[in-house]
């Protein structure tokens, strides 16, 4: 009794975690389960995973466009990231997928005539590396769910937060958590609101969502911990703990057939 007296409040309410966990294995069944079982990586903002010297905005933010199109499984889809107005008119409709569409062996082209999908960029955002990065990833992660046939959980009306829940999906939950939301007051020169990233859930549903990709990833906590804005570390470790000790009694096949 003392014990749950004293307990620790969950960080998002029942039927939000619900959510995540149906839509977490969705995206294990539509987004190739082996890819995240073998090369989805927990993606940190470090030299580690965004290495090199430029001489450029431009070459900076294509060498994160680059990297982060490599960590999202989607190196082989036909896309670009551009500094001026996109000209191409090429759609998500004029992709043509095949049975694998993430990873080295992925099968996605688009339709005879088309150019490659184009992605703008605002070259100030690269003064903020986190939300260039988060900005890619979200744009990517977009364009696979769009892409799918089958409608997450909730359908049409939560395509936003799917899309921001499939970035931390494919490895981005850190960088995401830490740009979910930007202090507005404070020094000008600290931070432009006009490059933040739009973000579609809260902190503490990325936190969970973050989370849920750790244990199951099996990544510990002292190696997130240290890379996430000080104020979300006790949520993010109170999700960690509570998902792991209740995922085993999950009634999703996906995220069993995961951990088993």
């Amino acid at each position: 009794m003392l014990a749950k007296l004293f307990s620790r409040k969950e960080i998002i309410d029942e039927n939000t975690k619900n959510w995540i966990l149906d839509t977490f294995a969705w995206a294990i069944e539509n987004f190739d389960i082996n890819v995240l079982k073998d090369d989805a990586r927990l993606i940190l903002p470090t030299n580690e995973f965004y290495p090199g010297t430029v001489t450029s905005i431009d070459e900076m933010a294509q060498a994160m466009f680059i990297n982060t199109k490599k960590y999202a499984g989607m190196q082989k889809w036909p896309i670009q990231l551009i500094s001026t107005v996109p000209s191409s008119i090429t759609r998500i409709e004029d992709l043509r997928l095949g049975s694998t569409i993430r990873g080295e062996n992925a099968e996605v082209s688009v339709s005879t005539g088309n150019d490659a999908l184009m992605l703008g960029f605002n070259q100030s955002q690269v003064n903020q590396p986190q939300d260039l990065i988060a900005a890619i990833g979200q744009a990517l992660a977009g364009i696979l769910v769009t892409s799918n046939k089958v409608l997450p959980p909730g359908g049409q009306e939560y395509l936003p937060q799917t899309i921001d829940l499939v970035a931390c999906f494919m490895g981005f939950g850190v960088i995401f958590a830490n740009t979910a939301y930007q202090f507005r007051g404070g020094c000008g020169a600290c931070n432009n609101a006009s490059l933040n990233r739009q973000a579609a859930l809260t902190e503490p549903e990325t936190l969970y969502a973050l989370a849920l990709f750790c244990v199951l990833k099996k990544e510990s906590l002292k190696q997130v911990k240290g890379h996430l804005k000080s104020h979300l570390r006790k949520d993010f470790t109170h999700a960690y703990k509570s998902i792991e000790q209740s995922l085993s009694s999950s009634t999703q096949p996906a995220l069993l057939a995961f951990v088993s």
